[in-house]
């Protein structure tokens, strides 16, 4: 049992594929669809196209595909079942009580207990915050200058000198091992057949989703041990590439801006001194997914990375970034102090907020941070500054915000603004664009290898979803029956069934699957292969797949042919016969 393709069709049209990404992506129309960064790998070239004609999407750089459903499933981790509901819940469509599926029940009870174990280990944490073992932490947080109140409203914990207490607590509360085991609060060792604890010696920082749910944790380690923080690793609701601590509260203040920040305590110093809008990425440089996360609630960023060497490496990585993202970034000036949590120590907030008034614009930054790079007495390292500056204006496509900042590096450096605009002009006569900057992604993509069969017949679906027309001269020599059992056949029989009932509709066909990798294949294969533009190079290419199809189907059908089956030899046969024929027709 599952939800009727009458109902998914229904949720698929209320929510139009590109109002539901713009809201994640900033997407620039191009031609008939739009493009805009990736948001499932770190890019700095927009290789991400949606095309609301087909209501789907494909990024040409990782293989990300999908439609609506596809999208909410890879972005916010739900599966299937989950982000029809939710998308349901979108477009006020309610939900048919009797579509609730046992999959479905399983996938939500699931993330139900797992939410649950972590809601109770934040608890426990936070008890023994509380408790006499947990003074010498409860003191080290107040030493920092964090109020009761806002170690309540974080829940801030303690796990403990040991780390032991938690398992045994967490199995009282009904809890089982497989859950806990996926929890990320535990190592397993099989070996022995226990479990232990991943935290110990740490003061806990409870990292919340948007809708205030427990996810994961952070611990600062007392002493000198390493790492000095600790983050949960991922687990099924845990993606730290993806979420920003203190989003939950951010996204409700009343501010139009949001501070991003290094660190869990920068977080609660700023919070507590009244900066509200304040978040932190988890323990990694700031990922085009964050910088997509925050697009949904600001346009306006304040940097405020520590002022070290290392900080101002992170704020250069984050700056276009953001930019590419349609965030306008500046940077906050801390020094002479490491980091927030300091400087409101020995300033306070009023100076924070003079700080913050004069904060530097973010790409004006990259241009002195370059500048102070170069010896400027020296012609050709000045020279080579120049250069270097004018390719990164190359990066500005609106022609009006590229002159605003060619005027203001002309006024501040000391170049004539002509000079800058002749070389903007050679470099754009020479193809050079912000795509030629180096790219580097979280999880390089690797195209699977294909045999010819499967690559013609993935062709062959791909033009038939693009030119349903070309169904009846298909069929002719092609069968559902000669694609590959698996994905490839299920499309075709299905599009061929929709053809025959009047209602050819390609991207339906990911209703017939399940798996998130599934449904995401079967997208790349409707975005596919470009169809040939003349009509008659048209006709000869499709002949030519439909041959390799057939090939490859008789190919299969004559290595698992039983020896002993003389009439299913004769109907291989009469098939060769016929594939003979279709050779000498095309």
């Amino acid at each position: 049992m599952r939800y009727s393709e009458d109902f998914i069709e229904k949720v698929r049209a209320a929510n139009n594929i590109e109002d539901i990404i713009s809201g994640y992506v900033k997407l620039q129309r191009k031609g008939s669809s739009y493009m805009g960064l990736c948001p499932f790998h770190n890019e700095k070239t927009p290789s991400f196209s949606v095309h609301p004609g087909r209501q789907t999407y494909h990024c040409f750089g990782c293989g990300a595909s999908g439609d609506v459903f596809n999208f909410i499933m890879e972005y916010d981790r739900m599966s299937f079942q989950e982000a029809i509901v939710s998308l349901a819940n979108r477009a006020g469509i309610a939900i048919p009580e009797n579509d609730v599926t046992p999959e479905q029940k399983k996938a939500a009870s699931e993330k139900t207990r797992l939410l649950n174990i972590q809601k109770d280990a934040a608890m426990f944490y936070y008890y023994k915050l509380h408790s006499q073992e947990g003074k010498v932490a409860m003191k080290y947080l107040t030493d920092r200058g964090i109020s009761v109140e806002t170690i309540k409203h974080f829940g801030l914990g303690y796990t403990g000198k040991s780390g032991s207490g938690l398992y045994g607590y967490l199995k009282k509360k009904g809890h089982s091992d497989r859950d806990l085991k996926e929890s990320g609060l535990f190592t397993f060792n099989e070996a022995k057949n226990t479990m232990q604890e991943k935290f110990w010696n740490r003061v806990m920082f409870p990292i919340m989703d948007l809708n205030r749910k427990v996810i994961g944790f952070g611990g600062r380690v007392f002493g000198d041990a390493k790492p000095k923080y600790l983050n949960s690793p991922e687990t099924k609701l845990f993606d730290k590439s993806r979420n920003l601590y203190g989003l939950y509260l951010a996204r409700s203040s009343r501010a139009k801006s949001m501070i991003i920040c290094e660190g869990y305590m920068d977080v609660i110093s700023l919070h507590q001194a009244g900066f509200t809008n304040a978040v932190a990425s988890l323990g990694t440089a700031l990922t085009s997914q964050q910088a997509a996360l925050l697009h949904r609630y600001t346009k306006d960023i304040y940097l405020m990375y520590d002022s070290d060497t290392a900080g101002i490496k992170a704020a250069l990585r984050a700056v276009p970034l953001l930019r590419s993202a349609g965030l306008n970034t500046k940077i906050v000036d801390l020094k002479p102090f490491k980091d927030p949590d300091e400087f409101i120590k020995a300033r306070g907030r009023e100076a924070l907020e003079e700080r913050i008034k004069k904060a530097e614009n973010g790409f004006m930054f990259e241009i002195r941070i370059l500048y102070e790079s170069y010896d400027m007495t020296d012609p050709q390292a000045s020279s080579d500054f120049y250069h270097e500056a004018a390719r990164k204006l190359m990066t500005f496509s609106d022609e009006i915000e590229r002159n605003s900042y060619v005027a203001s590096v002309s006024r501040m450096y000391n170049i004539a603004p002509e000079v800058l605009k002749r070389q903007l002009g050679k470099l754009a006569m020479q193809g050079v664009r912000a795509e030629e900057t180096p790219q580097m992604t979280d999880k390089p993509y690797k195209k699977k290898e294909n045999k010819t069969g499967d690559r013609a017949e993935k062709i062959l679906l791909s033009w038939i979803c693009q030119k349903p027309e070309t169904i009846d001269m298909v069929r002719e020599y092609v069968g559902s029956e000669d694609f590959s059992e698996g994905l490839n056949r299920i499309m075709a029989d299905s599009l061929f069934k929709m053809y025959e009932e009047g209602k050819f509709n390609p991207v339906s066909v990911l209703n017939y699957f399940e798996e998130s990798s599934e449904k995401s294949d079967a997208a790349a294969i409707i975005e596919g292969s470009l169809l040939p533009e003349k009509e008659e190079d048209f006709n000869k290419a499709i002949k030519e797949v439909m041959l390799s199809v057939k090939t490859a189907s008789l190919e299969r059908k004559i290595e698992n042919l039983p020896l002993s089956d003389m009439a299913a030899f004769q109907r291989v046969m009469a098939e060769k016969k016929n594939l003979e024929e279709m050779k000498k027709n095309i």
